[in-house]
C-alpha cells in the first residue's frame, strides 16, 4: 500500500489543486454555503478517518443533552439506505451505518439521531419535525461545505497531526493543511498520558492557530471492563482472547491491551469492514471476542457470536474541560 501511495505521488497536485479551488469557491460566495439562526456545531477532520469524531461527538452529547434538545446527523457512512433517516427502534447499523447506530444505542432514549447525505436536507427535515432540537451535531461535515456551521471543530491526532501531513492519494488529507482555518477549536486527539506542557507549546506554535481559534488536547479513555447486552467483565481478568477490528487505526487500542500485559490474537479488518459470512464462521471459532464498540454495533445480532463477544468502551478527555467545555455552552446559549 506505501508503494502504490508514492507511485501515485503525480496526483498529489491535481487533487491538491481541485480541493483548493473547491474552497476558495465557497470562500468567495461563487459556491453558495446555508448558514442557521440556530446552533449547529460541525465535528471533522483534514484526514481520512481515525481521528476520533465518534468519541468527541459523544463528549458533546453528553455535555448538552440535560441542557438541550439534541440531534446528530451523519451521513450514514456505509448504510444500505438512502436519503433522509431517522433512527428508531427497528432500525440496524446497516440502516444508519456504524457510529449512527451507536450514538442511538447509547443515547437513544435522550437525543435524536440522523442520517442524511445531504446535509442542507437533513437539518431542514429535522427542523421541520415535530420534535425540532435545538442544537444539532454534525458528524464528519468538515469537508461538507454547503452548510456553514456556527462553531467547527476540528480533530487532528497526536501521532500524525495536519501540519506534517500531505493530501491524498499519497496523504491522507482530504483537502490542502490551510482548510484548517475554517476551524474555531483545533483538538490534538489520542495524545499519549505522558504528553507534557512542553510538547503542548511545541505542536500549538507548528499549528500557527488564528486569533478566532483554541487548540485542545484530548486523550483516549479506556473502560476497565469489557461489556455486551448481558454482563461485564473486569478487562484484567481476560485471557488468551481475540481482538476483531474494523476501524481506521487498531494501534491504540492494541497498545493499551499489550499494556495490560494481555495475551490476544489480533484479527484486523479495514475501517467499515462488511463482515461476510466467510468472517464469521472464523471469528465464530474463537473462544472470546474482544471487539470496538462500532464493531460491536455490527455484530452483536449474530447468535453464533453472542455469548463470546464483548466490546471495549472508551471515552475522550479534554486536557483543559473546563476551558472547553465553556466554550461550547457559550455558543449553544448565543
Amino acid at each position: 500500500m506505501k508503494l502504490i501511495r508514492i507511485l501515485l505521488f503525480p496526483i498529489v497536485p491535481v487533487y491538491y489543486i481541485v480541493t483548493w479551488l473547491r474552497n476558495t469557491f465557497y470562500d468567495t460566495g461563487i459556491k453558495k454555503s446555508k448558514s442557521y439562526n440556530f446552533p449547529i456545531i460541525c465535528v471533522g477532520n483534514l484526514s481520512a478517518g481515525g481521528t476520533g469524531k465518534t468519541p468527541m461527538v459523544e463528549y458533546l452529547i453528553r455535555l448538552l443533552k440535560d441542557h438541550y434538545k439534541i440531534a446528530t446527523l451523519s451521513r450514514g457512512y456505509g448504510r444500505n439506505t438512502k436519503g433522509y433517516v431517522l433512527a428508531n427502534n427497528s432500525i440496524t447499523a446497516k440502516d444508519i451505518g456504524d457510529e449512527p447506530y451507536q450514538f442511538y444505542h447509547k443515547f437513544n432514549e435522550t437525543i435524536q439521531v440522523s442520517v442524511d447525505e445531504n446535509r442542507q436536507h437533513g437539518i431542514a427535515t429535522l427542523q421541520n419535525s415535530k420534535n425540532q432540537p435545538e442544537i444539532i451535531l454534525l458528524d464528519d461535515a468538515y469537508q461538507h461545505r454547503k452548510v456553514t456551521a456556527g462553531l467547527n471543530i476540528l480533530l487532528s491526532t497526536y501521532n500524525q497531526p495536519f501540519y506534517n501531513d500531505i493530501v491524498l492519494p499519497t496523504g491522507n488529507l482530504r483537502e490542502p493543511r490551510n482548510g484548517s482555518k475554517r476551524a474555531h477549536i483545533i483538538v490534538i486527539t489520542k495524545c499519549p498520558d505522558t504528553i507534557t506542557d512542553n510538547e503542548k507549546l511545541d505542536i500549538t506554535k507548528r499549528i500557527k492557530p488564528k486569533a478566532h481559534q483554541q487548540v485542545f488536547f484530548s486523550s483516549i479513555a479506556y473502560s476497565n471492563n469489557v461489556n455486551n447486552s448481558n454482563e461485564s467483565k473486569p478487562i484484567v481478568s481476560l485471557s488468551n482472547f481475540t481482538l476483531v477490528t474494523g476501524i481506521a487505526n487498531a494501534k491504540p487500542l492494541v497498545n493499551f491491551l499489550e499494556s495490560k500485559n494481555l495475551k490476544f490474537n489480533h484479527l484486523e479488518f479495514k475501517d467499515h469492514h462488511e463482515f461476510s459470512t466467510k468472517d464469521i464462521e472464523m471469528i465464530s471459532k474463537e473462544e472470546l471476542i474482544i471487539t470496538t464498540e462500532k464493531d460491536y454495533m455490527r455484530l452483536k445480532n449474530i447468535t453464533a457470536l453472542n455469548s463470546k463477544l464483548y466490546y471495549l468502551p472508551i471515552e475522550s478527555t479534554i486536557d483543559r474541560p473546563e476551558a472547553f467545555n465553556k466554550v461550547i455552552l457559550d455558543f449553544a446559549s448565543s
